[in-house]
């Protein structure tokens, strides 16, 4: 199959990409659908179950990071906190444009 590329404008070359993207997702999942039936297959016929061959599939634990105090508090509600991770709260911006410096805010 031949395609003259050069009769194509831009539009039409972008969707034509975007097709073949498509398409190309759309054989990958049915090949790896096809390889995980022929897989099971195999593994039934050797007298195993999947959950046998692969332990522990699909039920990995998660890492959670560990809860960490308060560092900042905003002044004018303190219920407000922040623990110096991660972006910096709108209140804290607010406050050190007002004046103050980031060691007025430490909670002590």
């Amino acid at each position: 199959m031949t395609i003259d590329l050069k009769s194509f404008n831009s539009q039409q070359l972008n969707e034509l990409i975007e097709h073949a993207r498509q398409r190309q997702s759309e054989l990958a999942r049915e090949n790896l659908g096809a390889l995980r039936e022929r897989l099971e297959k195999i593994i039934k016929q050797e007298g195993y179950t999947v959950d046998e061959v692969f332990p522990g599939r699909g039920r990995r634990a998660r890492k959670t990071g560990a809860t960490v105090a308060p560092k900042y508090a905003n002044p004018a509600n303190p219920a407000q906190t922040w623990s110096g991770r991660g972006k910096r709260p709108r209140w804290f911006h607010e406050a050190l444009a007002s004046g103050r410096r980031e060691s007025d805010l430490l909670i002590r």
